[in-house]
């Protein structure tokens, strides 16, 4: 008895549900699962477009404002490099200029100091030249003096050597001829 019994339940179980097979698949039934599947997309929907795309477009939207804030803010960066690039090209070619402005100037004062002092050393030369000159201009006078005393005494020694007399006249106007060339 217990199988009939349990026979009886399956067999109304499946009266119930039709054929036997997947309640899915039953035709009978799709006016239903229709229904159903349109209530739980209309559902869906409302949640999608009220509550989640509202947030996601949110989302989106800031990370595309970050974004073409950032792109602006990394040309302005650019630009001021660029910028700030061409203020230190100019900056090193002023100070280049100022360096060798400043090159010349003390190339010009030294150039003059150069001068000045080969000036005076000239000057100075040329005194002590001038002086050495009358210095040694005194000393050949006095050698020449000298070296006509000289020649005059070894003259007159010379003649009286050899016996005669000399005249310190003739013996003076002599050498003083020979010295003159």
């Amino acid at each position: 008895m217990a199988t009939q019994t349990q026979d009886a339940g399956h067999g109304a179980a499946e009266a119930a549900h039709g054929s036997g097979g997947m309640p899915q698949l039953d035709f009978s039934t799709y006016a239903n699962q229709i229904f159903w599947l349109v209530v739980t997309l209309v559902v869906i929907y409302f949640i999608l477009s009220r509550i989640a795309l509202p947030r996601i477009a949110a989302v989106l939207a800031e990370r595309q404002g970050t974004i073409t804030n950032d792109l602006a803010a990394a040309e302005d960066l650019k630009a001021k490099a660029v910028e700030a690039e061409t203020a230190y090209n100019q900056a090193l070619a002023d100070a280049r200029a100022e360096a060798q402005r400043i090159a010349a100037e003390t190339r010009a004062e030294i150039q003059a100091d150069l001068d000045e002092a080969i000036a005076k050393a000239d000057a100075q030369i040329a005194a002590k030249a001038v002086e050495s000159e009358a210095v040694i201009a005194e000393i050949k006078a006095g050698a020449i003096a000298s070296v006509e005393a000289v020649a005059v005494d070894t003259a007159a020694e010379i003649v009286a050597t050899f016996g005669g007399k000399a005249d310190e006249k003739a013996v003076a106007a002599a050498v003083a001829d020979r010295m003159k060339g």
